[in-house]
């Protein structure tokens, strides 16, 4: 079989993405499995945090039809647009639907939640106005604004999948268009190039969310080949029979010498995985001899 999909499954230090807030209290997203709760980003946040920095938006356009939704013409489709390289529903006329060619699942926390609440109020802010009207900040709080909240709080060790469709990059076969080799190598790489560094900006901060440790590579199944087989515990990566297996099987693995896994020195005998960069760069050049540029 050919090796026509590409698939990562990568640890990652990042935060949560926030669900409904109720009142002035904001709460992270949480999934519950194994009889615990675990916090998560979901898969619709992070793969549109990974299309932004990869620049796959830049050229989005979007239109309201009864919908909010991506704009798509015979000119403007999946081949020459690569916003839509993430897949659209188009209803206006004639409705017309193309799949995504990139699947992320959620990225789940390793360990279960643990509640860590962040207080907050925006008193500096109040009290500039209270100081410019002329009034008392303590004897009239509602009347200059003053509102504390708080929110969840949650940075932890998650795990997440991203798998490409290679055959189906660029191409559009509702508008029998297709891109160059070219244009689908370069547009893989943008999404690889985000991952490697991906940022999220969370509640007005930064949040460095690169992989410490990533596997994966060129596949002939069109699935999270690792999704089921990395694994952390107690800050352990998990040194499975079936995670050596899987990677002996034509694939890489990439570890960021950071101290976050306590067994770094067995992954690296057991695994002997590349640098992050390393293991991208090689990955990129796959992708580019895939498509024969």
């Amino acid at each position: 079989m050919k090796k026509n999909a590409l698939t990562l499954t990568v640890v990652a230090n990042m935060t949560s993405n926030y669900s409904e807030g109720l009142g002035n209290i904001a709460s992270v997203q949480k999934v519950f499995k194994n009889k615990k709760v675990y916090t998560i980003r979901s898969r619709e946040s992070l793969k549109n945090a990974v299309m932004v920095q990869a620049g796959m938006y830049d050229d989005l356009q979007t239109e309201v039809d009864g919908a909010t939704q991506k704009l798509v013409t015979p000119e403007l489709n999946a081949a020459t647009c690569r916003a839509l390289e993430g897949g659209y529903m188009s209803t206006k006329g004639t409705t017309y639907v193309r799949k995504s060619s990139v699947y992320f699942t959620d990225a789940i926390a390793c360990e279960s939640f643990v509640n860590e609440t962040r207080f907050h109020n925006n008193l500096y802010l109040a009290g500039n106005y209270a100081k410019a009207q002329g009034k008392n900040i303590q004897n009239d709080a509602d009347g200059v604004g003053l509102m504390p909240y708080q929110y969840e709080y949650d940075k932890s060790l998650k795990v997440y999948s991203m798998t490409i469709d290679l055959g189906m990059v660029g191409k559009d076969e509702n508008f029998d268009a297709e891109a160059s080799p070219e244009e689908k190598a370069a547009r893989i790489e943008y999404l690889l190039r985000a991952v490697e560094t991906l940022s999220l900006v969370v509640k007005g901060n930064l949040d460095n969310a690169e992989p410490v440790f990533v596997v994966g590579g060129l596949s002939e199944r069109k699935t999270h080949y690792f999704e089921n087989v990395v694994h952390v515990e107690e800050d352990r990566l998990i040194m499975s029979d079936d995670l050596k297996e899987k990677l002996g099987q034509g694939y890489r693995a990439g570890l960021l010498k950071s101290r976050v896994f306590l067994n770094e020195d067995e992954i690296e005998e057991e695994l002997h995985p590349m640098s992050v960069p390393a293991f991208f760069n090689a990955l990129v050049e796959d992708v580019k001899a895939y498509y024969g540029v």
